[in-house]
């Protein structure tokens, strides 16, 4: 992990000074852009193995910027960190429905930062034993990433697949918030994150898995457990 490449994109310079100087520390190599349009040329002629990405930037948006590197299949599997002083439900939404892996409201402890970002690189280095899966008219095929319903093609994110993984393995037993966070993001129980980016990512899972979605069952109070019953 260290040595990797991380793409710091922010128009704030103490902030990106300190971003940069702290995955500096732990041994990454971290190029820097203060605006959208050079940050994008950068990713696309870098390819680093992980973004992040500010929202609001000059000339591009950071949420047209994630969209664009998912779109594009040299770096579609990049993976992208959402850096944004807006605490709106909905920005943080848009960002993860695009495909982003992970967001952080400022302002931000360095510490956790860095920490995150060791998890979801961590997490995108782990490859799942079973190529194949199946639960119902869900089929999730592990070497294509790929989620097919009825044998048709569903698209969502990294983050949706792995969330939906977990939750299929787990083979009908309750999964806490802070268990997923563990699993799917791999975070550790010492990191004071936000338990809600399940729930978020839970509620656009269901959207597209349509009536598929019933296998999701919500356990008050607890988390989430997937009921592998046929429809």
């Amino acid at each position: 992990m260290a040595n990797e490449t991380i793409l710091l994109i922010e128009d704030e310079k103490n902030i990106l000074e300190l971003v940069k100087y702290n995955l500096e520390q732990e041994s990454f190599r971290v190029l820097t852009a203060t605006r959208g349009n050079a940050g994008l040329e950068l990713a696309l002629k870098e390819k680093p193995a992980l973004v992040l990405l500010d929202l609001m930037l000059p000339e591009m948006s950071g949420l047209e910027i994630c969209k664009t590197l998912k779109q594009n299949e040299k770096t579609r599997s990049t993976r992208i960190i959402m850096l944004t002083a807006k605490g709106t439900e909905s920005d943080k939404v848009v960002g993860l429905e695009l495909g982003a892996d992970d967001y952080i409201t400022k302002p931000f402890s360095p510490r956790e930062l860095v920490a995150r970002v060791k998890a979801v690189l961590r997490r995108a280095q782990e490859t799942p034993a079973t190529e194949c899966l199946k639960a119902g008219t869900i089929e999730l095929d592990t070497i294509k990433h790929e989620l097919r319903l009825k044998g048709k093609p569903v698209e969502v994110t990294a983050k949706e697949f792995e969330l939906l993984y977990a939750l299929i393995t787990s083979k009908g037993r309750v999964l806490t918030r802070e268990v997923l966070l563990s699993k799917v993001w791999g975070y550790e129980n010492s990191i004071n994150i936000e338990t809600r980016t399940v729930d978020m990512h839970i509620g656009q899972l269901r959207k597209k898995l349509g009536t598929a979605a019933e296998h999701i069952v919500t356990v008050k109070g607890v988390g989430y457990r997937f009921d592998d019953e046929e429809d």
